[in-house]
């Protein structure tokens, strides 16, 4: 007989579960309290580096269902998303996502749903780094200075402190920055 699952994902320990839990026995799934599985994760993080969701990975088994409110509780990576959903596949797991209506993931109507969503994300992040080149671009050419600003300034300081005989550990201290900061001074010119 086929046990109900429930992940669900916060960020940070500021924020709850709960609406997650509600909306997934709202839509009708009544889930016995030690399959509800929560974790506060963030979302960039691979579900397989996720502890809480590798040991519902090892409690589930074929035929069993994993029910998220929202893709993005599987994670902010298209990719990841997919790779999850095929392993939970490959097991014989099924996904539903209630964000999508409910739709079996890993279902036909699921797979056609989650390829349409990787190749809307990968447009996006195609068109974000179009857009950051082109700007990049036109920032050069109206003679805008990229990168990190120099530290004229600190080098000044470091070599004439060196020049004072300071030790790297003295200068760091007596500048108030970091000793690999110093190190970086250190030998340039002035």
């Amino acid at each position: 007989m086929a046990r109900t699952f429930a992940y669900a994902r916060v960020s940070t320990y500021e924020q709850t579960t709960s609406n997650q839990v509600f909306e997934i026995r709202a839509a009708g799934f009544d889930i016995e309290p030690h399959r509800i599985i929560t974790e506060t994760i963030s979302g960039s993080v691979a579900t397989s580096q996720r502890p809480a969701f590798q040991k519902l990975i090892e409690r589930m088994e074929s035929g069993d269902v994993l029910v998220v409110s929202k893709l993005d509780r599987l994670g902010r990576n298209a990719m990841d998303v997919r790779q999850t959903v095929e392993q939970l596949a490959a097991n014989h797991i099924r996904v539903h996502c209630l964000a999508l209506g409910g739709v079996d993931l890993t279902s036909p109507t699921g797979k056609m749903t989650m390829q349409v969503l990787s190749a809307v994300a990968e447009f996006e992040r195609d068109l974000l780094i179009e857009r950051t080149q082109a700007g990049l671009m036109r920032a050069k050419a109206e003679g805008k200075k990229l990168g990190r600003p120099t530290a004229d300034n600190t080098t000044n300081a470091v070599l004439e402190l060196k020049q004072q005989k300071y030790s790297q550990s003295q200068v760091a201290a007596k500048l108030g920055i970091g000793i690999a900061t110093v190190k970086r001074h250190w030998n340039k010119c002035s």
